[in-house]
């Protein structure tokens, strides 16, 4: 089956007619059309939205980014809607890779920067790409062997005899031994789950670096055989000592078992499936580049779930999670990341900021905050949003910031405000 890559970003029209394929629209077969239509009313049962259907030959995506391969042999990459000049492909493509490694936790030393720039393959085969470069680094090192209890009918004695078994033995086979024995071998949970992620590699690539080194990686791994129940596989992963150097490849592991997804294809087909929320993301970013600069003496929670909005016959009700609280000596800050651009001119449009979203903040303010201090709305950096606006005053003891977040420099805009004096 003949693949075919189509790029496309976020909120791109996807049609069956003939048109001018560019980044915000792109045609696709109908065979293609009706499955992405299928995964779509999947979604919606489970409370999430993947596009939207415009009549009966052409659909809106939403704000998920990653890859999506159809039955059909279409594979569909979709990318940030952030760069705004027409040649952004390959920086779109950059930023994304490094916001999934920073969701995903992965050490700088795993990802370089350098090979993030070089490699311009899609979303896809990078993933692949690290995960054969881990898993090659791992092999090397050596694979980790464990003694499996075997027992079995032999005609000598090896090991121990298994004596009720023996004595069970039919008399006409009486000479044969029912023995149980230790070997020592490479079949462990996480041996097993390596193996089953190479084979999905080595069918899935179209890259010739991939295939050759997942080829030459399968020879290595041959006596090992593959997962075949994954998930319980993953929760017998070891993470003691000996088991460290283990760690680096697991990410990309779940990754390509499609264990580690905010949100995933299900059904039968399992072509590659690398679906991200690009509200998640985002949110994920700020939070990991928060740890890496703030104090030891500063805690960051994530999804806070102290308080609730109300109560109802004694019990909380409608918990309330910011999406990152910042203590210190006593202080509290509160930070909600958004995934949304901003108008620092339309001031008649309130800039495009969403009114729910003040509420959300307000009500963050008054039940961990005491009604009192500094709270933080965070929006991507683009033309038309470059710098914080005019604080927003619930009160004269409550304010609230609108904050520009500089993906390109990797830096948060206007944090020598008071809002935040630890940074």
């Amino acid at each position: 089956m003949n693949k075919r890559l189509i790029t496309i970003r976020e909120y791109a029209r996807l049609t069956t007619e003939t048109v001018t394929s560019s980044l915000d629209l792109a045609q696709v077969p109908s065979s293609a059309f009706d499955w992405l239509c299928d995964v779509s009313s999947n979604f919606s049962r489970r409370g999430a939205q993947l596009l939207q259907i415009e009549g009966h030959r052409s659909l809106i995506w939403d704000s998920y980014v990653g890859v999506l391969e159809t039955p059909c042999g279409i594979i569909l990459e979709i990318l940030p809607k952030h760069f705004e000049h027409e040649d952004c492909v390959q920086q779109s493509r950059a930023l994304l890779r490094r916001m999934i490694q920073s969701a995903l936790y992965l050490k700088p030393r795993q990802v370089s920067v350098t090979g993030l720039e070089l490699f311009e393959a899609p979303l896809s085969e990078w993933v692949m790409s690290q995960y054969l470069s881990e898993l090659d680094r791992l092999v090397k090192r050596g694979l980790r062997f464990d003694y499996r209890r075997v027992e079995e009918e032999q005609r000598f004695l090896r090991g121990q005899l298994n004596v009720a078994a023996q004595i069970r033995q039919p008399p006409g086979r009486q000479h044969n031994f029912q023995i149980r024995h230790d070997i020592f071998s490479p079949n462990r949970p996480e041996n097993r789950l390596l193996k089953l992620a190479l084979e999905r590699v080595s069918k899935a690539t179209r890259d010739s670096n991939n295939w050759r080194l997942a080829t030459e990686l399968r020879a290595r791994l041959q006596d090992v055989p593959r997962s075949i129940q994954v998930e319980l596989d993953l929760k017998a992963w070891r993470r003691d000592r000996l088991m460290s150097y283990y760690q680096a490849v697991k990410p990309w592991c779940e990754v390509i078992l499609n264990q580690e997804m905010p949100l995933a294809v299900t059904g039968e087909w399992q072509g590659i499936s690398l679906l991200f929320p690009m509200e998640k993301l985002f949110e994920k970013y700020v939070e990991n580049w928060l740890r890496n600069r703030l104090g030891d003496g500063c805690q960051i929670k994530s999804q806070a779930s102290s308080f609730s909005l109300c109560k109802h016959n004694e019990e909380d009700i409608f918990c309330l999670k910011p999406d990152i609280l910042l203590e210190r000596g006593g202080q509290r800050w509160i930070l909600d990341a958004k995934w949304k651009r901003l108008n620092q001119s339309d001031r008649k449009k309130n800039y495009n900021l969403d009114q729910g979203d003040f509420y959300q903040l307000y009500a963050y303010g008054q039940k961990y905050m005491d009604g009192k201090g500094k709270l933080a709305l965070i929006y991507p950096k683009h033309r038309n949003f470059s710098y914080p606006l005019e604080p927003f005053d619930f009160d004269e003891s409550l304010q609230l910031w609108a904050l520009p977040f500089d993906l390109e420099k990797d830096q948060l805009v206007g944090v020598s405000l008071p809002l935040l004096p630890l940074l």
